[in-house]
């Protein structure tokens, strides 16, 4: 279980717009459950947008009508036989708050006055959805997550971030018609996030270093590479001739067992030593000095990973990132691993 507050912390790096003035009391508040944290975000950045005014965009509206608009329905009107009544079913254009992204909003809001929030954020959240009284509620199950933003909506993109966060750490009883919050989200969103917070930490708190997250191309002598997996990095950390490539891991167990014996996971120790080996094989040319990383988000199992090796000429290490401690020690253990990276001494 992670505290809230780091939950929020995490957030605050993935989101660089949770670091506004406006949601700098959420530091100062303590949170029974996630559901209250994401209420909290939502009800200071819905009550946001709605001073500055609720984003429009045009919609296809389709109705009977005796004022010619748009594009006119032959069959539509003929099986209705609206032009008896001097009418015509018509499709046209209209630039109109009823979009997908509030209705999205107006949807996540809905769902979490059923969840387990305290009566005082109920209230605000049934306040917030007055203004939506001309947005139309739609199938949370059935959603595309894929949304482009450009200059007018960019002041979405935190309120969307949650409201995914949200609908997908919802669990619906049909019974009661309530809803519920798991301990968090499940392993698949909670390792996106943590992924994305270490490595947007890096890119604020570390400028002297890039950050990044590239591909590496597979160092192949013959054959075509169309068919290869991709190799997509978490994090990729490059500072003068060394280059640190972090594979974030977020498991319910960080070691496997084998007959009865504790050992690392093949498959990832694997896997970083394949990125090393190829992004060596890349700047050959060069003189690079190439090192992995296994970064584990702390279990509660007694043993975890600590180690470093040296295979076949690159340092892999696997260690782990306790993310259920204060948030200065969080800091702590990623400026640590960013100095020794960089050859500093650590005091």
């Amino acid at each position: 279980m992670i505290r809230i507050k780091n939950i929020y912390y995490m957030l605050s790096y993935a989101f660089q717009s949770l670091n506004s003035k406006a949601y700098k009391k959420i530091e100062t508040e303590e949170f029974e459950n996630t559901a209250e944290l994401f209420s909290e975000i939502l009800i200071i950045g819905v009550s946001s947008q709605i001073k500055q005014g609720l984003v429009r965009d045009y919609i296809d509206v389709t109705e009977t009508t005796s004022s010619l608009r748009g594009k006119i329905n032959i069959t539509e009107s003929i099986n209705e036989q609206s032009f008896i009544k001097g009418q015509l079913n018509c499709t046209y254009d209209e630039f109109s708050v009823n979009c997908y992204l509030n209705q999205i909003i107006k949807s996540t809001l809905n769902l979490l006055v059923k969840s387990e929030i305290s009566q005082v954020r109920r209230k605000k959240l049934k306040n917030l959805l007055m203004y939506f009284a001309e947005v139309d509620l739609i199938d949370l199950k059935n959603l595309n997550w894929k949304i482009r933003f450009d200059r007018n909506n960019q002041t979405y993109r935190l309120l969307i971030g949650v409201c995914y966060l949200i609908v997908n750490g919802l669990l619906f009883s049909e019974k009661s018609g309530n809803a519920k919050l798991m301990e968090f989200l499940d392993d698949q969103r909670m390792s996106r996030l943590y992924e994305k917070f270490i490595l947007n930490y890096y890119r604020k708190e570390h400028p002297e270093i890039k950050a990044h997250s590239p591909q590496i191309p597979w160092q192949i002598d013959e054959g075509i590479d169309f068919l290869l997996p991709k190799m997509q990095t978490d994090v990729t950390l490059e500072y003068e001739n060394r280059i640190l490539i972090i594979d974030a891991k977020y498991y319910g167990r960080n070691l496997h067992k084998n007959y009865g014996k504790d050992i690392h996971h093949s498959s990832n120790l694997y896997q970083i030593f394949t990125y090393v080996k190829n992004k060596e094989l890349e700047l050959q040319a060069n003189d690079y000095e190439i090192s992995g990383m296994l970064l584990y988000a702390r279990t509660t199992d007694e043993i975890q990973p600590d180690s470093d090796y040296v295979m076949s000429g690159n340092k892999i290490s696997v260690k782990t990132l306790d993310i259920n401690q204060d948030f200065k020690k969080i800091k702590m253990q990623l400026d640590y691993i960013a100095k020794n990276f960089q050859g500093v001494e650590n005091g």
